[in-house]
């Protein structure tokens, strides 16, 4: 498979590691090492990062360290700190939408309908119908 798409990794094995970064992003914090991460100056840290809880602050960073174990040597200095931005601001949303209750017994909150508009033929145009039941006869 490797040698006819020309691509290092097989789809099934891109899959694979797919599924490893989203299941280690979705670990509970407490259960996370600890990792020794460089100190930022105050003027790196974004507003978003004050906002957050000390719970979400290190599941973002710990997020951040799971993509720069994974694939850190394919990253610039700025496309590193661009991903730290990204892994803290979606960090807030990530916190709304857990915050949701659910059951075991709801339903989807959405129910896909889409609305499709036909043509309509343009010299078609149903016959009128006469007012009286009864037919004339000839």
């Amino acid at each position: 498979m490797n040698g006819m798409s020309g691509s290092p990794i097989s789809r099934r094995e891109f899959a694979r590691r797919a599924a490893i970064v989203s299941a280690a992003s979705m670990v509970p914090v407490t259960g996370l090492p600890v990792h020794a991460a460089t100190p930022e100056s105050p003027r790196q840290q974004s507003a978003d990062t004050h906002s957050l809880s000390p719970e979400s602050q290190a599941e973002a960073e710990a997020r951040y360290q799971t993509i720069l174990n994974v694939y850190g040597s394919r990253f610039s200095e700025a496309q590193k700190a661009d991903l730290r931005r990204l892994c803290f601001s979606a960090q807030a949303p990530l916190d709304r939408l857990r915050a949701y209750t659910l059951e075991n017994g709801d339903g989807s909150a959405l129910y896909l309908k889409p609305l499709v508009e036909r043509d309509k033929k343009p010299g078609f145009a149903p016959a009128p119908r006469s007012a009286s039941p009864v037919a004339k006869k000839p």
